[in-house]
């Protein structure tokens, strides 16, 4: 498997945690009650949004590199 589409399987996998992490998180808060939940219930969105921002980030770029490497290598031959 290349680096590439090992980042991009890691993002769809990081992505579903995201999801998950939103969802106890809006669990959490509508069940407590008046008080406020634990602090740790607030980063189990905010660490997987982390990696999803680093490697969206990774992916965005990805086909404007490739497109500049190719122009480099291209000017490089002639």
């Amino acid at each position: 498997m290349s680096w590439s589409n090992w980042i991009r399987q890691f993002h769809r996998w990081v992505s579903m945690a995201f999801t998950v992490g939103v969802i106890v998180n809006v669990v959490a808060v509508s069940t407590a009650g008046g008080k406020e939940p634990a602090f740790w219930v607030y980063l189990l969105a905010l660490v997987p949004l982390a990696l999803l921002l680093l490697t969206g980030l990774y992916l965005f770029v990805l086909p404007y590199a490739i497109r500049w490497r190719g122009r480099r290598r291209a000017v490089g031959e002639v």
